[in-house]
């Protein structure tokens, strides 16, 4: 590899500090630490480096569905299950 490679490689490593963020659908993202939260999320309580904040999301997200989406298939498989007892 080439010198003029090492430094290109080491200039575009990425030192931002990054927030996880989370809306009322319970989905996460990252943002850049020094941004406002779009509206309609609010901060996770994680902060750190890009791979840190992307290894904590894959940790805590484990169910990718929609908080609403969750919601109503537990309403309707409890609306099943009433009926099935009948």
């Amino acid at each position: 590899m080439q010198r003029s490679n090492i430094v290109n490689t080491e200039e575009k490593e990425d030192k931002t500090i990054y927030k996880v963020v989370l809306n009322h659908e319970e989905q996460y993202s990252i943002w850049p630490e020094y941004r406002e939260n779009a509206l309609g999320w609010r901060d996770a309580g994680k902060k750190g480096l890009k791979d840190e904040c992307l290894a904590f999301i894959k940790e805590v997200w484990t169910d990718m569905r929609p908080l609403s989406l969750r919601k109503h298939m537990e309403e309707a498989a409890q609306q099943k299950e009433a009926r099935k007892e009948k």
